[in-house]
């Protein structure tokens, strides 16, 4: 019961960050997106360029590369920092910390994290239908 929680709290984890870059990627698009299809977000592998990688799916334009990241826990002021972000852009591999890869990244690292700032970034691309 107890593993079985532990790997819910992970599914979940993935889950909640997914959704964060769905979003940062609907807020640092042109339009938000746009087209007749939904867009998609592809996780970004650390040492290719999202232009690359969107390019190889059926959303094969870039919109944009996001790295996100974000503290645990309530907000306890309005002015406390509560995650980060960045857009690398679309034509370069950016930052390659292999640590910013979610596919290579320990199952577990969502939870855990570790940094200069407590926390991990994660990188995603933000890929849209021709």
């Amino acid at each position: 019961m107890v593993a079985e929680r532990a790997e819910l709290d992970k599914a979940h984890a993935w889950q909640a960050l997914h959704m964060a870059a769905a979003a940062a990627c609907r807020g640092g698009t042109d339009r938000g997106g746009y087209g007749p299809w939904g867009n998609a977000v592809i996780a970004k592998e650390n040492s290719r360029s999202c232009a690359a990688i969107c390019a190889e799916t059926a959303f094969n334009n870039c919109d944009a590369d996001v790295s996100i990241s974000g503290y645990r826990g309530q907000a306890k002021s309005y002015s406390q920092r509560l995650g980060h972000y960045y857009n690398y852009g679309c034509g370069t591999a950016g930052n390659t910390n292999v640590k910013f890869d979610e596919v290579k990244a320990d199952g577990s690292d969502v939870l855990t994290g570790s940094s200069d700032t407590g926390n991990w970034y994660y990188r995603f691309c933000c890929c849209r239908k021709s």
